[in-house]
């Protein structure tokens, strides 16, 4: 029987944090031993979130370093530039650290600067740090003890395009990028834009063009493609609690059965990657508490354009869910262990 790994989340009480607690909870080879809230410290998380009252009760740190010593891993659910400075006596602990925001994310700092206003505290600290998307760098991954987790949108859109511009089926030049969130990706603080009255049955574009998921975006997108991309990114905010449709459209340099066929071979193995059959549509509802992503692929013969639609849960593949799939890679368990891969049907 193995042995369980100790895990402690830092902002627990956080959308992405208590989504962490809630898988977790049932995971066959961690425990959860110490959360932290700044917001919640000495309260009992269940006095939170009445929902964890039947299996979760642990009382929440004010501060996160005390968990240190008692952690094999630790998440770290915070704002950016929060996460550095914690990460290092982290690691300086012996614990492995999965950041799910934003400190890790970009390797350049002039661009973590010029859209997230923080500076590199520590040159070494981040370039040991590893990009979080699974499938696309599992081998680094399971050598690192840092993990950036990466963004909500940068996931749905780089499992989307993957395939296409490893193989250069697609033109890297113009691709346009249209994804619409559930209003949990704007995290638990309430705003005028997230206020009931404002988004319920509302639909509207926010950040058109300068979304700071965009440099994530190109950078992973470059990697891919072995090219500098640059991308027409837009986001748009849906009336639902979860979920992201991504939308990509790209100029297509071969046959769409050759495109089609690119992504059944890449994703073949993938356990949590689903290309769906012609005709079909990805759908955020099919994937609403999974850690899956619904690729539909599609063609527009009259523009030559090809059509991409990425559909996951913004809470779970788009965060925490990743977020323990990357631990799994860390700890050598199975990479489907603990994670959800069948939806509601309601």
């Amino acid at each position: 029987m193995t042995k369980k790994i100790k895990v402690g989340i830092i902002g627990a009480t956080g959308y992405a944090g208590t989504e962490l607690v809630r898988i977790l909870s049932a995971h066959p080879y961690a425990e959860l031993t110490s959360l932290s809230s700044v917001s919640f410290g000495g309260k009992d998380i269940s006095a939170i979130y009445p929902g964890f009252r039947a299996g979760m009760r642990l009382v929440l740190e004010e501060d996160p370093e005390k968990m240190l010593a008692h952690c094999d891993v630790v998440f770290a659910s915070l704002p950016h530039g929060l996460s550095q400075e914690i990460a290092a006596k982290a690691i300086a602990a012996g614990n492995r650290f999965i950041d799910l925001g934003a400190d890790f994310r970009l390797e350049d700092e002039k661009e973590y600067k010029d859209w997230y206003d923080c500076e590199f505290l520590d040159q070494e600290l981040q370039s040991r740090a590893v990009y979080g998307l699974c499938e696309l760098f599992r081998e680094q991954i399971v050598k690192t003890d840092l993990v950036a987790n990466p963004g909500c949108y940068p996931t749905s859109v780089a499992l989307g395009l993957y395939p296409a511009l490893k193989n250069g089926l697609v033109s890297t030049e113009g691709i346009i990028v249209d994804s619409k969130s559930g209003v949990s990706g704007a995290g638990r603080t309430l705003s005028q834009a997230t206020h009931f009255p404002d988004c319920n049955e509302a639909f509207s574009a926010y950040k058109a063009g300068s979304h700071r998921h965009r440099p994530e975006i190109e950078q992973t997108l470059s990697k891919i493609a072995d090219t500098k991309i640059v991308v027409t990114f837009t986001p748009h905010l849906l009336p639902v609690n979860r979920g992201i449709l991504s939308t990509m459209y790209c100029e297509r340099k071969t046959d769409f059965a050759t495109l089609r066929r690119s992504y059944e071979e890449a994703y073949a193995d993938e356990p949590f990657v689903v290309v769906l059959a012609d005709g079909e549509y990805a759908n955020i509802k099919n994937v609403r508490m999974t850690n899956c992503c619904h690729i539909s692929l599609h063609e527009d013969p009259h523009t030559n354009k090809f059509i991409v639609c990425s559909a996951i849960d913004n809470m779970v593949k788009g965060a925490a869910g990743q977020a323990i799939q990357n631990m799994n890679l860390l700890f050598g368990f199975e990479e489907t262990a603990g994670l959800p891969l069948i939806a509601p049907a309601i």
